[in-house]
């Protein structure tokens, strides 16, 4: 709909001025809708990817920080580099870096129902959007989702009060507030308040991926009916303009019938996999992603990944729900011609 409003203005402007401002109004770029996460393991070639897209690009957000307790907010390998944060913003792109954790169960939640602790971490993270020149924070907290019954009403709540004072804050140092959250379903995210989160944050990221991950049996890692039943429910509690819907860029290589944890793969590893291993390119119909298998020895492995083909066949869903907004896992991971698909909407 935002596109056709978009298209329509665009037409009366262009029969109401001269035909050289009608010109000048036709050549306006596309409204910039990618974002994407820059992984500091890769960091380097990960920014010059971000450089030569930066046309397409609205926000990066490097995966530069990990949340260890209330008051302990820790920077990965490279956090914090001005070149690139002065690089991006050169380009006319946000600089929101993630914050993410992977504390022991029940920690995070023990922070989120304390008001004390809340408060503390708050006054952490305003430490770190304070100590570069950042456009704002991305939150990544997972490990409440797998809370207790007896606790998970508790510890939703405590978290929604926790976003909504860090956005608070934030938005009074004209910082913008992102969220990441997985996906709710029927059966899934019972731990977010999309709601009170969506009415708190600037953008609210879905990530759209690992339906199949690597502790679990082979499969696609999305579907067009998951995606169709993730955004019935998020555009019923959250502005569809605040919503980013993740899109993957990788895939897992899993050992069939065995119990070890999936190998991670980017779609340049599968690809070159796939090429090395002579196996045939096969989209699946139902999901709309690639699938090849090939023997390792005596053992047979299943690949699922995602490529552009893959990410043109979820984009109906997405056009569907009024979601121009999508956000890469990750820079560097990706399909190139990905780039040409999420151009074309």
């Amino acid at each position: 709909m935002a596109r056709r409003i978009h298209l329509t203005v665009l037409a009366v402007l262009a029969t109401a001025l001269t035909p050289a401002a009608a010109h000048a109004a036709d050549a306006l770029p596309p409204p910039r809708t990618v974002s994407a996460w820059l992984p500091y393991w890769d960091q380097e070639p990960a920014y010059r990817n971000a450089l030569a897209h930066a046309a397409q690009i609205r926000t990066i957000s490097p995966f530069w920080y990990e949340t260890k307790s209330a008051t302990r907010v820790d920077g990965h390998p490279g956090a914090g580099d001005r070149r690139i944060v002065n690089g991006l913003h050169a380009k006319g792109i946000q600089v929101v870096p993630t914050v993410m954790e992977q504390m022991k169960p029940g920690a995070l939640g023990a922070v989120m129902t304390s008001p004390a602790r809340r408060a503390d971490h708050v006054e952490a993270l305003i430490a770190v959007v304070r100590s570069r020149a950042y456009d704002g924070l991305d939150l990544d907290y997972e490990t409440i989702a797998p809370t207790p019954e007896a606790k998970y009403r508790a510890v939703r709540a405590g978290y929604a009060i926790f976003v909504t004072d860090l956005c608070a804050r934030l938005h009074t140092l004209h910082k913008q507030c992102f969220v990441t959250v997985t996906p709710k379903t029927r059966t899934a995210g019972r731990i977010w308040d999309y709601q009170r989160l969506g009415a708190a944050a600037d953008r609210m990221r879905i990530m759209g991926y690992n339906l199949h991950y690597a502790e679990g049996r082979p499969g696609p890692l999305s579907t067009p009916e998951w995606y169709d039943e993730i955004l019935a429910t998020a555009t019923a509690q959250v502005p569809r303009a605040k919503l980013e819907m993740g899109l993957p860029a990788y895939g897992w290589d899993w050992a069939d019938g065995g119990k070890e944890r999936a190998k991670h793969v980017t779609w340049k590893d599968a690809e070159a996999l796939r090429r090395k291993e002579k196996a045939p390119y096969a989209l699946d119909p139902v999901s709309g992603t690639p699938h090849f298998t090939y023997k390792d020895g005596d053992t047979r492995r299943t690949v699922w990944y995602q490529d552009a083909r893959g990410t043109a066949a979820h984009l109906p869903v997405l056009r569907k729900y009024g979601i121009r907004n999508t956000v890469l896992w990750a820079l560097n991971f990706e399909d190139p011609e990905v780039w040409r698909t999420l151009a074309a909407g």
